[in-house]
């Protein structure tokens, strides 16, 4: 990845006293009047091929694109504020649930210990009887004790020892089932016994066979990596804040992330985002998001990045560990290219002026990702439609950047059909509420206006929009003057009966 930065000619970061996080490019050629070239170096010159080809002949993309089947919205994708409840209630049936069968198992387990306890206790308290019987016992009782003795000893001998051998049969099946798994791709692909250990302990996070092949396919070398290297670099990566479910995605889509050595790469790419105001909650979160990153140079790549964001696009310092958070890909994206597009784009389109796009791109960067062609202009050309000018865009835009990330057929067309025909409003009221636009139409919008025109406290007039913003709590205080209760019920019902009627009419 290749930056052209051009500094300013009193930028702080390239003074003499510049700091660590923005030093001055030392290979970069200096002449009066000429700005410096930065280009990146990238740690792992493969992942830049864009023509590589698999051991089979294959086209293969390039990793950091590279997603597997099962990687369902591994891709960035600009979330819309929408405000789905989460279902607490099935989270907790499932906890009820799992107690439920956790206590039966107990009481089962417990009643077996009693039932065995009896039995023995029976047996004592028989010969105890015996012993202590006023007249002489028969030898034929005696002996016939002894023998119901000795059945129950040798039954009880022999429960055990079967229950003992179907244990030892299932750990053996699993493990005949891991090795003929492995020989199965030793047979396919040119796979070496060697790799077993490795592959075994990445199957425990929930590699399966296409995942080995293709890891194998687009780089063989890191499944030559030993054991113990591979557990020391995915625990640390844990250690940091990412999660075991997210190790497999993690390596389908940078599988050299196994090759990476703990002091001399993770560490100091851990350490960067924290000098640039990453918190450590979050930074197993960026990791997930762009696990590409920790094959880009700190010193060459990453750092350039960041300088460029603050003297070229004109982010401030206090706003980078934001902006990194939101959209992590940004730091390895072309983001000199992808800025001078969209900022051209914007500039001629609306007239955009460049702190209106610099607050845009600090509030949701992702608009550094998004096409002009297919994303942006659709969106702007639908604001136009309805009769919004190119200023009233523009403080859309600039208040509510994510409009840019909602669908048109899905969300903003049936969001702007409510707000003329059902709740009576201009379109003028999105320059004033442009929040409407993000909102849940099945969970916010819709059930709030039936509910205060079933209380008939809807006023005749437009419907105020101002009473979508606040929570649902504050809602019904404010505006229902009734309980929370009442309101969720009354969404509850309101959703269902639409779900009745949108079963019917598939039926």
């Amino acid at each position: 990845m290749a930056l052209l930065c051009f500094s300013p000619k009193c930028s702080p970061f390239l003074s003499s006293s510049s700091s660590p996080l923005f030093p001055s490019p030392a290979d970069a050629s200096r002449r009066p009047g000429v700005g410096f070239a930065a280009f990146s170096s990238h740690s792992n010159p493969h992942i830049l091929k864009s023509s590589r080809r698999s051991r089979t002949g294959r086209r293969m993309p390039p990793c950091e694109d590279e997603d597997d089947d099962d990687d369902e919205g591994e891709k960035e994708v600009a979330l819309p504020f929408d405000d789905y409840l989460s279902d607490v209630e099935e989270q907790l049936s499932d906890v009820k649930l799992s107690k439920f069968y956790s206590s039966e198992t107990n009481k089962e387990t417990g009643n077996h210990q009693v039932l065995r306890k009896g039995r023995g206790n029976r047996l004592v308290k028989i010969g105890q009887s015996l012993s202590s019987s006023n007249g002489p016992v028969k030898n034929e009782e005696k002996t016939n004790l002894k023998k119901r003795n000795s059945r129950d000893y040798q039954s009880n001998l022999n429960r055990s020892s079967k229950e003992h051998d179907l244990e030892n049969n299932a750990k053996q099946k699993n493990g005949n089932f891991t090795k003929c798994r492995f020989q199965k791709l030793a047979e396919e692909l040119d796979f070496d016994e060697k790799w077993f250990p490795l592959i075994e302990y990445l199957s425990t996070f929930g590699l399966k066979d296409s995942h080995f092949v293709s890891i194998y396919e687009r780089h063989m070398p890191c499944l030559q990596i030993n054991l113990s290297s591979a557990q020391e670099r995915l625990e640390y990566l844990m250690t940091v804040g990412v999660k075991h479910r997210d190790i497999r995605r993690i390596i389908m889509r940078q599988p050299q992330i196994l090759e990476y050595t703990v002091e001399n790469n993770l560490k100091s790419h851990v350490a960067f985002l924290i000098s640039i105001g990453v918190p450590h909650s979050r930074i197993g979160q960026i990791i997930t998001a762009a696990p590409s990153f920790l094959s880009y140079s700190v010193e060459h790549s990453l750092k350039p990045t960041i300088r460029y964001l603050v003297e070229e696009v004109g982010i401030k310092t206090t706003d980078i560990s934001k902006v990194v958070q939101l959209s992590p890909q940004i730091l390895v994206q072309r983001i000199d290219n992808s800025w001078t597009s969209r900022f051209s784009f914007l500039s001629k389109e609306l007239g955009a002026p460049k702190d209106s796009i610099v607050k845009m791109v600090t509030k949701h960067p992702q608009l550094l990702h998004y096409s002009i062609e297919d994303g942006i202009l659709p969106r702007i050309n639908f604001l136009r439609s309805i009769g919004m000018h190119n200023s009233d865009i523009l403080k859309v835009l600039t208040n509510l950047t994510q409009v840019l990330s909602l669908s048109l057929e899905g969300n903003l067309k049936p969001k702007y059909l409510y707000l003329v025909n059902e709740l009576r409003n201009e379109v003028k009221s999105l320059t004033k509420y442009p929040m409407y636009l993000s909102l849940s139409l099945e969970q916010r919008i819709r059930p709030r206006h039936r509910f205060l025109v079933s209380l008939k406290k809807a006023p005749k007039g437009p419907f105020p929009l101002s009473s979508l913003v606040p929570t649902d709590e504050s809602f019904c205080q404010q505006w229902a003057g009734t309980s929370l209760e009442k309101y969720l019920a009354f969404r509850q019902s309101l959703q269902l009966t639409d779900f009745a009627k949108k079963y019917k009419s598939k039926v």
